[in-house]
């Protein structure tokens, strides 16, 4: 027997199925691209491009990386094993582990480290350093979890006031490198949600009955949210021994967008 429920407070009980209808809705136009770095039988990285969301989430639910195979650009690594997904993942734990571990130098954890991501990212304001070390914890105080960037200055401009700088990370916390940058009073150039001091500016989940659409979705919220775009980050080199084999080592690099290059490296390309 199917019974139609309109009342939102109805209670279900054993043996009741329930089952969901929602009219389709109209996503947002999104880049649906991806370009292949480097294959082979153990994974796969990807060019992911700037505004393609990685996982469905808010406004995006079809036109996502994951429907194709199923605010980030650049290299994308996918495990096509779960020999190779266990092998990455210790990875990234293992260089997590060394942060805070006053015994061990730069030099040994490179060493040690089996994974090493580069990113390229324009943000607010001028960095007076040249290079900056940040070992602020993500997540809530005071539980939040190790977390370190390393940030080097490529190129300052004092006109736009805004610098070019390269971020690698020794782990892979959820909006690290957009927290830790405005953490230390640079938020990146264009980011919607982080502001100085690496809070979120505001957070919006909530949709009252009203916000529907007309096409059976959501409208787009008035603030920020955190699959919002906008900003620019992008995930320029990848160095990792071979998950299977542990020898080989691996260099994968994904081309700079035109707003990411030095001026030096613009004119090589001219």
């Amino acid at each position: 027997m199917v019974k139609l429920l309109k009342e939102p407070k109805a209670i279900l009980r054993d043996g009741m199925e329930l089952v969901y209808h929602r009219l389709p809705w109209r996503e947002p136009d999104a880049p649906y691209l991806l370009q292949v770095l480097y294959e082979d039988d153990d994974m796969i990285a990807l060019n992911k491009p700037a505004g393609l969301q990685v996982l469905p989430g808010g406004l995006f639910q079809q036109r996502t990386v994951l429907m194709q195979l199923q605010g980030t650009s650049g290299i994308l690594l996918c495990a096509k094993t779960m020999v190779a997904k266990t092998s990455l993942a210790a990875f990234f734990a293992e260089g997590t582990s060394l942060i805070g571990d006053s015994s061990n130098t730069d030099m040994k954890q490179s060493k040690r480290r089996k994974i090493s991501k580069i990113y390229r990212a324009l943000v607010n304001g001028i960095l007076k350093q040249d290079k900056i070390i940040i070992k602020q914890p993500i997540g809530t105080m005071p539980s939040g979890k190790p977390a370190l960037s390393k940030v080097e200055v490529l190129e300052r401009d004092s006109q736009l006031n805004q610098t070019l700088v390269q971020v690698e990370i020794e782990s892979g916390r959820p909006h690290q490198i957009r927290i830790h940058l405005s953490f230390i009073g640079h938020p990146l150039l264009g980011d919607p949600l982080y502001d100085v001091g690496g809070q979120p500016m505001c957070f919006d989940s909530e949709h009252e009955d009203e916000s529907f659409a007309e096409d059976g979705g959501y409208e787009r919220p008035a603030k920020p949210v955190p699959g919002d775009c906008g900003y620019y980050l992008h995930a320029h080199q990848l160095v990792l021994s071979h998950p299977t084999t542990n020898e080989q080592v691996i260099k994968i690099t994904a081309s700079l967008p035109p707003i990411l290059r030095t001026q030096a490296e613009t004119e090589e390309l001219m």
